[in-house]
């Protein structure tokens, strides 16, 4: 979330949901020839373990609700996925997914760009993608963060696969 003034490393990467916001530069927020893309409310951020003071800084500004990893390992994937889906779905017509692979803890995921320490386990990111396949509300998903120079043998690329497969309503039985 950052903008091109606060990101210490300056990378785009970086910067996509800032742009949709309407923030940041005119060439990123104005593509399709409006801004901004989404509203604030209509976000919710989870399993944040490592952010930028800009990011921190705007989230705050913006009221952009977040579960961070210490609200996930306090009250669980199951109250914070409900809390989610409750909070968007009278908000939005639907839920678009944009599950970055670098939220799951790199043990995991390992084939990422942006590695930290203290990320989601495989499981609490299946049961998540099992919670939003049974509220029936995603109508769009996105998987990204993978790097597979940096994987270890397709592991990243697998478990992605693996989360898409739940989230379309794969079961065990």
């Amino acid at each position: 979330m950052n903008i091109p003034e606060t990101s210490p490393s300056g990378n785009i990467h970086g910067m996509p949901l800032a742009a949709s916001l309407g923030l940041g530069h005119s060439a990123l927020t104005g593509i399709y020839g409006y801004a901004p893309k989404i509203k604030p409310e209509h976000i919710v951020l989870i399993g944040q373990r490592d952010l930028d003071e800009g990011e921190k800084d705007l989230i705050r500004k913006l009221g952009i609700k977040t579960y961070t990893m210490h609200e996930i390992d306090r009250f669980g994937m199951e109250k914070v996925m409900c809390e989610s889906i409750a909070y968007l779905k009278d908000k939005t017509d639907g839920i678009h997914l944009s599950l970055d692979l670098d939220a799951l803890d790199p043990q995991e995921a390992p084939g990422v760009g942006t590695p930290v320490y203290g990320g989601l386990s495989f499981r609490e990111s299946r049961f998540a993608m099992e919670l939003l396949h049974e509220a029936d509300t995603v109508v769009s998903a996105e998987f990204v963060e993978t790097n597979p120079i940096l994987d270890h043998r397709n592991k990243t690329a697998r478990k992605a696969v693996q989360l898409m497969e739940s989230l379309f309503g794969k079961k065990l039985l």
